[in-house]
């Protein structure tokens, strides 16, 4: 028996309609019918969407939120406007006397901010981002349930921008680690933080993408969602549906500075690593190898006789170091890395970075059309100054001849600064450079008609000025530049 389909299949509703003689009855079924048609769809596409309410009550009390202040310091008529040179008979000496006041000795300031953070442990210690409490000078933690704690800084990380803080408190409610690489593009995700202070907000979305590389940013595979993250969010967490966090959230791509749909969140992994190693260690300790290193471009490939667009291409070779020991040579194309492959020339660094120094990794290059293999004795990546609790000591230190701690920029500080040179003002300590109105949070461009590149350059000009003697500085702060006088002492 065959069966066909009905080409009319609203006969029967029409029929229905048809039999009903009342006018008004017949008008309250057709509007029934309309309802129940729309709402149909509706309800069943609402059935499928996911439900955050337990994920957000059972987890979201282990997120805080964080305000920081830091104190800035302006010298005597430096920054502020002074009372211009006004006759007392002129009908404007009257307004300025009253609103522009002249101050005879140094003001401090303060400046706020506010981010996210997680409990990953019961007695205290929380994550973050080390942008959000860079340079500051009291951090407190407030807890959904309202108690402020002042946070210690353990340490911080600036090349992957994790910072764990430390506060006197137990028992508290801590989250629950989930794997990254389960995660799969297309996933629900929910971020629980304070955007533009508005604390325990909850936004939602899904895995854009995983293992995206940033501009100067070049030790974390990147989770990029959807989700709408805004300045405040922070350091907060990036939960799954089963209540783990996978990330954390650290930046937006925005033209605006507001959220337009493109996030990135660290992976939790590589910020527990880091956590781990400043909670024992204090310190950051990443693998090197001592060569630069070329994107690989499909051109470039048929160049170098190679099969596709991949690994990274060696454009220098650190003379003495690890690389140059194991005989990798400029040209040669780097494809696999302890047993990883090198898909783009951004993997590298990572890879290398997370090897620990000492280790001795087979590697891979493809050298004039064919393949080779060799063993390479992984180095260790010298500090840069990035540890929080490792600054520079005051005594013994030649900026102390100003009572400044400096530190060197990142490559990706200047070019979010677009300068090309110059050193941050970490910390001022009393004496003549806080008297002259330098505080943290500046950047010293310049040393007399001299641009400064590092802090050594700097210390030897400082050493090598007459004492007594006027000494220029251009400081640039926020999108203003000037210049500071400064007596050397005797």
């Amino acid at each position: 028996m065959i069966s066909q389909s009905n080409p009319y299949p609203n006969a029967g509703l029409i029929l229905i309609v048809a039999t009903i003689k009342n006018t008004w009855q017949k008008i309250a079924f057709i509007i029934f019918l309309c309802w129940s048609a729309f709402m149909l769809p509706v309800s069943l596409q609402a059935k499928d969407l996911p439900d955050f309410t337990d994920l957000v009550e059972k987890h979201g009390q282990a997120v805080v939120n964080i305000s920081t202040v830091q104190t800035q310091q302006v010298g005597v008529g430096q920054f502020l406007p002074e009372i211009p040179n006004i006759p007392e008979d002129s009908p404007f000496y009257e307004f300025f006397r009253r609103h522009i006041q002249p101050f005879s000795g140094p003001r401090k300031y303060e400046s706020r901010s506010l981010g996210s953070g997680f409990i990953i442990s019961k007695d205290g210690y929380i994550l973050t981002n080390a942008h959000v409490v860079e340079a500051a000078n009291e951090i407190t933690v407030r807890l959904t349930d309202k108690r402020e704690f002042s946070a210690k800084v353990i340490g911080a990380d600036q090349k992957t921008d994790i910072a764990l803080l430390k506060i006197d408190a137990n028992d508290l409610p801590v989250v629950t680690q989930g794997s990254p690489e389960q995660l799969k593009v297309g996933e629900w995700v929910v971020a629980i933080g304070a955007p533009f202070g508005f604390e325990n907000t909850v936004t939602a979305g899904i895995v854009s993408a995983k293992g995206r590389s940033l501009a100067q940013e070049n030790y974390v595979p990147f989770i990029q969602t959807d989700v709408a993250i805004n300045p405040g969010n922070s350091g907060g967490p990036l939960f799954n549906m089963k209540g783990e966090v996978v990330g954390i959230n650290s930046q937006i791509y925005s033209r605006t500075g507001g959220f337009m749909g493109l996030s990135f969140a660290i992976p939790i992994d590589v910020a527990m690593d880091i956590a781990d190693q400043l909670k024992t260690y204090g310190k950051i300790s990443r693998g090197k190898i001592g060569v630069m290193i070329q994107e690989m471009t499909d051109e470039l490939a048929e160049s170098f006789s190679l099969d596709k667009s991949r690994g990274a291409l060696v454009v220098s070779v650190e003379k003495g170091g690890p690389a140059d020991k194991a005989g990798i040579k400029i040209r040669d194309v780097i494809l696999k890395f302890d047993g990883k492959d090198i898909e783009a020339s951004s993997d590298l660094p990572r890879i290398v970075g997370n090897t620990k120094p000492g280790s001795k990794v087979p590697v891979e290059i493809w050298r004039s059309g064919s393949v080779k293999k060799m063993t390479i004795s992984v180095g260790e990546m010298p500090a840069d100054g990035n540890i929080v609790n490792q600054k520079q000591s005051k005594s013994g230190d030649a900026t102390s001849r100003l009572g400044l701690v400096l530190r060197e920029l990142s490559a990706n500080q200047k070019n979010q600064l677009g300068i090309e040179n110059g050193l941050l003002v970490d910390e001022v300590y009393d004496g003549i450079a806080s008297s002259s109105g330098i505080r943290p949070g500046d950047i010293i461009l310049g040393f007399n008609n001299q641009d400064i590149k590092s802090i050594r350059q700097f210390n030897k000009l400082l050493n090598d000025a007459p004492k007594g003697r006027n000494i220029a500085l251009l400081i640039r702060r926020g999108d203003v530049a000037t210049f500071i006088t400064i007596k050397i002492d005797e």
